[in-house]
């Protein structure tokens, strides 16, 4: 059993550098959202369940855009974890840290990012297993200080964090500049008024944007 990514997968996640995250409600047009991304260069959604249609917008991707790297968000609850991987997700995050949540990722081998804000979402996070987690929200939690401060008692345990939440264009290359950051959540990549206007180029210049930061940053 693990909640860990693979080599190939943490590799993949330093290398794009954003993670795309969405709500999107139509299988079709998450197909379309996925497709506009993977043409400004970032490969890795998270698809959030916060709409009725999200698993099988989810199936829909990871069937017709084999080239993504489609994981979930919005965990809430064990039975969501079986959800998602049947429908082929390749990882999943939560906004926190719920044990019941993280050991049925564990028994199904789900690679596992459970949100943290505090010293203690970080002790209960490593007991469980978990050496990647997502920071939320990251702004409003203090940002890159808060950040710095609650993960130094456990630097040396080689943990990577994911920020999330109030992460934009103008301050990805800060967040980024933290060696301990994998990558960072972008919702601004692929907003869902955009993706209900179908305004595709929009999406792909905007990821293109992004990748070009991440590659200056991580000289790639």
């Amino acid at each position: 059993m693990s909640l860990l990514l693979s080599d190939s997968q943490l590799e993949r996640f330093h290398s794009t550098g954003v993670v795309a995250v969405i709500v999107v409600d139509e299988a079709e047009r998450a197909v379309s959202t996925a497709k506009a991304l993977l043409d400004g260069g970032v490969d890795i959604i998270e698809l959030t369940l916060r709409t009725s249609k999200a698993l099988e917008c989810l199936a829909a991707i990871v069937k017709k855009v084999p080239e993504m790297l489609v994981g979930a968000g919005t965990i809430l609850f064990p039975d969501q974890v079986d959800q998602v991987v049947q429908a082929g997700a390749a990882f999943a995050v939560s906004p926190g840290v719920n044990p019941l949540v993280i050991g049925r990722a564990d028994q199904l081998n789900l690679p596992f990012a459970p949100g943290v804000a505090t010293p203690t979402d970080i002790d209960v996070a490593v007991q469980a297993g978990c050496r990647v987690l997502k920071f939320f929200p990251a702004e409003p939690s203090g940002g890159l200080k808060m950040l710095a401060s609650i993960k130094a008692p456990y630097a040396h345990l080689g943990l990577k964090y994911i920020p999330l939440g109030g992460i934009t264009e103008g301050n990805l290359p800060a967040w980024l500049s933290d060696s301990d950051v994998l990558a960072v959540g972008g919702s601004w990549l692929a907003k869902k008024d955009t993706i209900d206007a179908a305004r595709w180029g929009e999406i792909t210049q905007l990821s293109r944007d992004a990748r070009a930061s991440v590659r200056r940053l991580r000289q790639q």
